[in-house]
């Protein structure tokens, strides 16, 4: 097994007919558009409106959260007391962008607060002892854990016994036991009634700052927040519903409209047009920046850079993160290429289940990158090690309905620690037992794997004639972002089109080419597809396209064209 297999193309049912034309109707859209809606549960004009109108109104009551009240009296007794407040953040982007955000409001309310940031490589992830040891020396009375903390038990009563009040603000999956802290904030945590279950870490931190305020009566005056919880919510990967589609459609205007000086900084390092910014964006250009400066060196670089106030400062920050964001890159294929060379080899001898690889040279910050890359290219649930003070710690990635936390729960006897939710994790391993762990683990996997589990799928959301791809359909489209988990940019098949001139690879291994139907002309792009050009080049009429609608700027015009996923 050298690669994935072939994609399984899924059309998703279409709708009742009465229900599509009813909602067409009201909302005077094409009944493709309205498909496309009503199969993501908008179903009603009512839900449409919310859907393409999201506001700040639509966010929950944060009281509902279990813990929220007792957060919000101890935070404010602290406040009023004068007692020093350290902000306990993560190093990736969910975690730093969160730090800043408690400790910028904490501080405009008049809170004595600073903020702390584990090393990766020494203090591993969540809150370590050196950072609790850290807190006291400094005279902190009340530690806020955010985007970590819901499984630190000994970390917490540590911190119980050096005189530290602990508020764990978190949204990964609670152990069945839970820390000693004076409040925890989670609605994943059992028995908590509060409505939405996806926040990320910056977004349950948002939770907190909004009682907080609503308490003091001053709710307004934290909207200008929304950019970080879009931020985070995005590059977490979290999903684009309910309450997160209303954060990042209203962070992204934020960040858009009047970017903080360092993400203006942060923008403009990456080569990226100010003012139109996309989720895209975040994910592949702004969140591995971010990300970088804390997978080879001290996250608070990227805290200082998400709380300037000064852009020339903004403008150094974001060079260093450019700078780590390189190193990191040529790390990272490092690693993968010396992975690829010995996944043969692996299957040979443990079977096509799950991966599971270490090495004692691989950087400890590029692990979580590189098992992505490999799920990607395999298609296999997997798990990347490298040995950190004499113990084997990494990244475990999963694919779509193999859930990594319950695999990894049935096999904790074999590990030290693990955390995470269903589709990526933190392990540690001893050493000498990551064999043991690698036979149990693939067992489990194996359980949960089925043929067509094993086989990547492209959904397709509507079947689409190329005259329906009119302006006001593009218009409308673009209404439907921001996109992510759960609301994808919407997939379409086109069948029968004639591939018009010679295709062609542009870049690294991209397949350019342009088709009709119907007097209709299209260009079209598939990133990735260059193995495909030869299949095109053989079947130039009669064929079957599976694609998004995209906007590109080429020479200062935008473009629309055919994003193609796959082809037959």
């Amino acid at each position: 097994m050298t690669t994935r297999k072939p994609y399984r193309w899924i059309q998703t049912p279409p709708p009742p007919e009465d229900v599509v034309k009813h909602l067409a109707e009201e909302l005077t859209l094409s009944p493709s558009l309205v498909s496309v809606l009503v199969n993501r549960g908008i179903d009603t004009f009512e839900k449409a409106k919310k859907y393409f109108r999201p506001t700040i109104d639509q966010l929950h009551d944060p009281f509902l959260m279990d813990g929220m009240h007792l957060a919000v009296d101890r935070l404010l007794t602290a406040r009023n007391n004068k007692q020093k407040i350290l902000v306990y953040g993560d190093y990736d982007v969910d975690g730093t962008n969160g730090a800043g955000m408690l400790y910028l409001y904490f501080k405009e309310i008049g809170c004595d607060v600073a903020y702390y940031i584990p090393d990766r490589l020494t203090e591993g992830y969540g809150i370590s002892q050196t950072g609790v040891e850290y807190a006291k020396k400094e005279g902190v009375k009340l530690l806020i854990a955010i985007d970590c903390g819901i499984t630190a038990l000994a970390q917490v009563e540590y911190a119980n016994q050096l005189g530290v009040d602990v508020i764990i603000c978190d949204h990964h999956e609670p152990a069945d036991e839970l820390p000693n802290a004076i409040a925890i904030l989670d609605a994943l945590k059992p028995n908590c009634r509060y409505p939405f279950k996806s926040l990320c870490g910056t977004g349950v931190g948002y939770k907190f700052i909004q009682a907080v305020a609503r308490t003091l009566g001053h709710e307004e005056k934290i909207e200008k927040f929304v950019d970080y919880v879009a931020l985070a919510t995005t590059a977490d990967i979290v999903p684009l519903v309910d309450e997160n589609r209303v954060f990042v459609r209203m962070g992204l205007e934020r960040l858009n409209a009047s970017p903080r000086p360092g993400i203006r900084a942060l923008l403009e390092g990456a080569g990226l047009k100010l003012g139109s910014a996309t989720t895209g964006q975040i994910v592949f250009a702004l969140a591995p920046r971010i990300n970088a400066v804390g997978r080879l060196g001290d996250a608070k670089r990227a805290v200082e850079l998400l709380i300037s106030d000064d852009y020339e400062n903004s403008i150094r920050f974001a060079r260093v993160l450019e700078q780590e964001n390189l190193n990191r890159r040529k790390i990272d294929e490092n690693v993968f290429e010396d992975a690829k060379s010995l996944i043969e080899a692996y299957f040979e001898k443990y079977g096509d289940g799950a991966i599971v690889m270490h090495n004692e040279q691989w950087h400890p910050g590029v692990v979580g990158i590189v098992a992505s890359r490999i799920v990607e290219k395999y298609y296999r649930p997997a798990v990347m090690l490298t040995t950190v003070d004499g113990v084997a710690k990494g990244s475990a990635r999963s694919i779509s309905g193999v859930n990594i936390h319950s695999a990894l729960k049935q096999v904790e006897d074999k590990l030290l620690q693990f955390g995470g939710h269903k589709y990526a994790a933190g392990v540690s391993v001893d050493i000498d037992r990551i064999d043991e762990f690698r036979t149990a683990f693939n067992a489990a996997v194996k359980e949960m794997l089925t043929e067509d589990l094993l086989t990547p799928e492209i959904h397709i959301d509507a079947e689409l004639d190329l005259v329906d791809l009119t302006p006001k359909f593009f218009r409308v489209l673009k209404q439907f972002a921001p996109f992510g988990p759960q609301n994808m940019r919407p997939t379409f098949l086109t069948k029968g089109v004639q591939v018009i001139g010679l295709p062609r690879i542009v870049g690294k291994d991209h397949l350019r080419f342009k088709i009709k139907k119907n007097g209709i002309t299209f260009d079209c792009i598939g990133f990735g597809l260059g193995y495909l050009l030869e299949t095109v080049k053989s079947k130039l009429t009669n064929l079957d396209l599976v694609f998004s609608i995209d906007e590109s700027d080429f020479s200062g015009m935008t473009v629309t064209q055919l994003k193609i996923k796959d082809l037959k």
